[in-house]
């Protein structure tokens, strides 16, 4: 049995999506158990809570040692403000756990990673069990937490270490005490929301800050806005440029997104499945 705790520690999710992660693991993963943190449902602002709020249930979750994994809720803008102090006061118990998350928790994501910190994975998150396309893009973390790898990016190799971003999330970690070192390393980028320039834009901030990288790969780019005019390029040929002006291998696309399609990535080097 996986255990695993649920909390926010950016936006907070409703009673009905605490209801719907249990319904589902209750009648297809019995093997697992599911605890969602009250601080879930919190509201201070934009946020699932105040900070101190949101980072006393992330290290309740995390410090506790009868949870296996730490499931991150919900995305939204706000865990990187609670980031830094959350590393930074993890036990050892913290040290052994799983943690799933994707979107604004890019930010936790990599701060764990930079720490050395349990194992940090890109993936779908609780939020989306409401509706059945999303319940298959949870199902796929769940079954991965059953050690079913089928759910992994499929270019994953093994030998090469590899991250996953949402492109902006990325952008913004750069020059901060979270981003951990990507030297020789695949870096996965997504983008949900974002017009072609800001793409563009974001793009040239990371071709010129981005380290030695071992290449880049394109996730999806949803719901793109539109603008008053053609950008000219699409967000794989806008990929393709700055990484050559850069020197990034490009090398092709990756099944990760804000889309139920959404595949999982282990950060650093990645086994077949959960424990393999």
């Amino acid at each position: 049995m996986t255990r695993i705790a649920i909390c926010a520690p950016a936006t907070a999710i409703t009673p009905d999506h605490a209801a719907a992660i249990e319904q589902l693991v209750a009648d297809e993963f019995p093997e697992h158990s599911v605890y969602v943190h009250p601080q879930c449902f919190k509201s201070w602002g934009h946020f699932a809570g105040t900070d101190l709020q949101r980072l006393t249930a992330l290290l309740e979750c995390a410090n506790d040692p009868q949870y296996d994994a730490v499931w991150f809720a919900k995305g939204g803008y706000g865990s990187n403000r609670i980031a830094q102090a959350a590393v930074a006061q993890m036990n050892d118990a913290a040290r052994q756990k799983t943690y799933v998350g994707f979107s604004d928790m890019g930010y936790m994501l990599a701060a764990l990673y930079r720490a050395g910190i349990g194992q940090p994975v890109h993936g779908s998150m609780p939020v989306s069990a409401r509706s059945e396309r999303g319940r298959e893009a949870v199902r796929r973390v769940l079954r991965w937490f059953s050690g079913d790898g089928s759910g992994l990016e499929p270019s994953l190799d093994g030998k090469t270490p590899t991250v996953a971003f949402n492109l902006i999330t990325l952008a913004m970690l750069v020059d901060t005490p979270l981003l951990p070192d990507l030297s020789g390393h695949v870096v996965m980028v997504e983008e949900v929301s974002e017009h072609l320039y800001a793409v563009d834009r974001l793009f040239f901030s990371l071709s010129n800050t981005l380290p030695r990288v071992a290449g880049l790969r394109l996730g999806a780019v949803t719901n793109v806005p539109e603008n008053d005019r053609e950008f000219g390029q699409s967000a794989e040929e806008i990929a393709e440029f700055w990484c050559a002006r850069a020197g990034i291998p490009y090398l092709g696309r990756a099944e990760i997104g804000h889309t139920a399609e959404n595949r999982i990535v282990p950060f650093g080097l990645a086994s077949p499945a959960r424990g393999s």
